[in-house]
């Protein structure tokens, strides 16, 4: 980051039964990716679970371990049966940041499809996007403009507000 601040880490989590059985590309983890290198993070772990909830959350709580940053999630947040990213994310996060998951979902109309939650926890905010390619970038990019603020708040780290 060019204001000098200490360098904002993330994390990806895929989540999609098709990628852990090898038929299907996790283009959409990949995806995140660079887009989150391209904004400036530093993108500590990418990791892929299957579908469900207790998948999901077990996985979230291990990536939120000791760690200080952004976790975006892809995949499960839809209207299928197996889609239970949010449910998994629920078990974990603390506190829930609404205003990030509306603002993710009004970039498209398909977004209004999604099911996906923001929150925290401990020093991690943790976001759902969709499995699409595009769907999981169009939503992150909604969010990424005041997501290095909002971690700096959470960090109690000095800010310009």
């Amino acid at each position: 980051m060019s204001d000098g601040a200490a360098k904002l880490l993330a994390k990806v989590l895929t989540v999609s039964d098709g990628v852990v059985h090898g038929t299907r590309d996790d283009a959409s983890g990949r995806g995140l990716v660079a887009q989150l290198t391209d904004a400036g993070f530093d993108v500590v772990d990418h990791r892929v679970t299957a579908d469900g909830t207790e998948a999901v959350a077990q996985v979230l709580s291990e990536m939120c371990e000791g760690f200080a940053g952004l976790i975006v999630s892809t995949g499960g947040t839809g209207f299928a049966p197996r889609d239970q990213t949010p449910e998994g994310t629920r078990l974990v996060i603390e506190r829930e940041a609404p205003g990030l998951a509306e603002a993710m979902r009004l970039v498209s109309p398909l977004g209004r499809l999604s099911r996906g939650i923001a929150g925290i926890r401990g020093n991690a905010i943790i976001c759902n996007t969709p499995g699409s390619p595009k769907g999981c970038v169009e939503q992150l990019g909604a969010i990424l403009d005041v997501l290095p603020h909002a971690l700096r708040l959470l960090h109690a780290a000095p800010t310009d507000h």
